[in-house]
């Protein structure tokens, strides 16, 4: 019997494992962006790829975000796999033209003969202090483009398959990264790293009875928290991990709400417009006569991303949370 050798390991380091195994693997994988060459990556992602597999391959661009997703289009439709590196969320802001009237029509457009595979990847969400246009969360202007997949790891496991994934998939992808995550650590084995399944499915990261939490991203280690914080209330709550935003898993989503009679969707990203209205809009169709409670949102607020002093009571957190989980209509029970 093999034993498997887990190591510690960030997210950082599994989405580096991921950039690397995908260049060795296909020659056609290119990876482009703001420093990602020599600097590797303000947050060192790609750190070693230019001296591994060349500037050709690994190459820094000008600071010009519409200009790298345009040149991303072209090597995409010459066969290509190109790998954009957004430096950070807001960022991206200039390239969305590119994104929404080229790369997420492109098959549509084409009747389906030019798919674009490109990967877009996205430093996302707050945690780290960043000022303006460094911590925004941006998911629902990409959930509600067509033609774009969405995905967001929560684990060092999942950031190395979803990226392959996303890489591998001839579609665009849009890969959303937790930037506080970017230094978590899971065991993990690094010499043997495992796919994920195709993208569109989520996960129960912990099982529980009572409601749902529902949630992706920087939000699921809060939730887990928040979990093991409700059982002093006699609540039993179950979290589940998108990982995925576009296509959405109804399957595992409503199996779990009509389990449990109650949810709670939580993100960062604020709540008018948001992805938990589409969400507990899903929900409250699949589930409405399994459901003893309104599915409730815990989000950020509807401003601006506030400066770095002020982002800890922007940021959903347990207290929140578990007041969320105190309004699910628990006296019905009793």
């Amino acid at each position: 019997m093999t034993t498997v050798a887990l190591k510690p390991a960030t997210m950082a380091q599994a989405l580096t494992r991921a950039l690397r195994d995908a260049m060795a693997a296909d020659p056609s994988v290119h990876v482009l962006g703001e420093d990602v060459g020599t600097l590797g990556g303000v947050f060192r992602v790609t750190d070693g790829l230019a001296a591994e597999f060349g500037e050709d391959r690994c190459t820094d661009t000008p600071l010009a975000e519409a200009g790298i997703l345009g040149t991303a289009v072209g090597m995409a439709m010459y066969g290509l796999r190109p790998v954009v590196e957004m430096q950070f969320d807001a960022f991206a802001y200039p390239a969305f033209e590119q994104l929404i009237s080229h790369v997420a029509r492109m098959r549509n457009r084409t009747r389906g003969r030019m798919p674009l595979p490109i990967t877009v990847r996205v430093p996302y969400g707050g945690g780290i202090g960043g000022v303006e246009h460094h911590s925004d969360s941006s998911e629902a202007y990409y959930m509600a483009t067509p033609g774009l997949h969405v995905v967001t790891p929560a684990t060092v496991a999942d950031a190395y398959g979803l990226l392959r994934a996303a890489i591998a998939s001839d579609d665009p992808v849009v890969v959303l990264e937790p930037k506080r995550l970017y230094w978590s650590k899971d065991s993990w084995n690094p010499e043997e790293p495992q796919s994920v399944e195709p993208i569109g499915r989520a996960a129960v990261r912990r099982p529980g009875r009572s409601a749902t939490l529902i949630t992706y991203g920087p939000s699921v280690p809060v939730c887990l928290e928040a979990a093991e914080a409700a059982r002093a209330e006699g609540w039993d709550l179950e979290v589940v991990d998108l990982r995925s935003l576009v296509p959405f898993d109804d399957e595992t989503v409503c199996a779990s709400v009509r389990r449990t009679g109650r949810a709670v969707v939580v993100h960062e990203s604020g709540s008018f417009g948001g992805p938990g209205g589409e969400i507990a809009a899903r929900v409250t169709e699949r589930c409405f006569h399994h459901l003893e409670a309104p599915v409730l949102r815990v989000a950020g607020f509807d401003i601006p991303y506030p400066p770095p002093m002020l982002e800890r009571h922007h940021l959903p957190g347990v207290d929140r949370i578990l007041d969320a989980v105190a309004r699910l209509q628990w006296e019905a029970e009793n």
